[in-house]
């Protein structure tokens, strides 16, 4: 399975130290160099997730080819969503992980699957790796993860909570 991430996804989770569920459940992840960058670099990640990006040895930082689609996205989008949308097209990406409504939104139009951080999150609950999904949801409220109140309400709906 090839899975492509943006930088919401993997900052969301290792902030509520959680990263190690992507590796649960999708073994390796691909990120272009731009959400490195974001993420390790420009230290968008804070605490110790940066570190826990920078050193999960089953995150792959892959180079985007098509520069050219790249820079006719960019008008949209930031250049970790561009990035991660072109990459996960040259990859034939099964899943890309994007939070981001433009980018989702452009995944729906290349009919690339696209999971968000609480799909995920509802996902690992339903497998048994989390046991509440409410604490999770609370812990990335904490750190200023923005989440509509209809969106968690469904989730924890389907989540039984």
């Amino acid at each position: 399975m090839i899975v492509v991430s943006d930088t919401t996804p993997l900052i969301g989770l290792a902030s509520i130290g959680r990263l190690n569920i992507l590796q649960k459940l999708f073994g390796e992840v691909y990120i272009p160099q731009a959400v490195y960058d974001e993420t390790v670099i420009h230290g968008h990640a804070e605490g110790s997730a940066k570190q826990d990006v920078d050193t999960a040895d089953w995150i792959h930082v892959a180079h985007v080819q098509d520069r050219l689609a790249v820079n006719i996205l960019l008008d949209e989008m930031d250049l970790g969503e561009v990035e991660t949308i072109v990459l996960a097209g040259e990859m034939e990406a099964d899943w890309v992980l994007m939070d981001e409504k433009k980018g989702r939104r452009k995944l729906s139009q290349l009919d690339i699957p696209k999971i968000g951080t609480i799909g995920i999150l509802l996902k690992a609950k339903q497998i048994g790796l989390i046991p509440n999904l409410k604490h999770e949801i609370e812990g990335l409220q904490k750190i200023g993860f923005s989440i509509s109140q209809m969106v968690v309400d469904e989730v924890l709906k389907i989540a039984g909570e």
